[in-house]
């Protein structure tokens, strides 16, 4: 299956809008539009991955660590690993999720 990424961009006036975009055996891969100003607090996730971000400008805090979000950045996580984020502009990224009990 082929899909342009960037036609399915689309921010909402707040907040954040996720569409999954594949969900095969092994991982999990979701487009997430952040619009300008919005954040998401601490939180974790019991999968391992790594966003790759599309456009815009923003902070990505890993386990303490603030790291620039912008074009081409991309970021990797390990399970459980404690994040947040926050989108200085209109932010899209891909969120791709290692199901780790389907590894085995």
């Amino acid at each position: 299956m082929e899909k342009n990424i960037l036609e399915l961009i689309e921010y909402p006036e707040k907040g954040v809008l996720s569409k999954r975009l594949s969900e095969i055996d092994k991982l999990d891969v979701s487009l997430f539009c952040m619009s300008k100003g919005t954040d998401i607090s601490d939180h974790t996730s019991t999968k391992q991955g790594f966003v790759y971000v599309i456009e815009g400008e923003g902070i990505f805090n890993l386990e303490g660590k603030d790291i620039e979000m912008k074009p081409g950045v991309m970021i990797f996580m390990k399970e459980n690993a404690v994040h947040s984020l926050e989108a200085k502009e209109n932010t899209s990224f891909i969120l791709s999720l290692v199901n780790p009990e389907k590894l085995k």
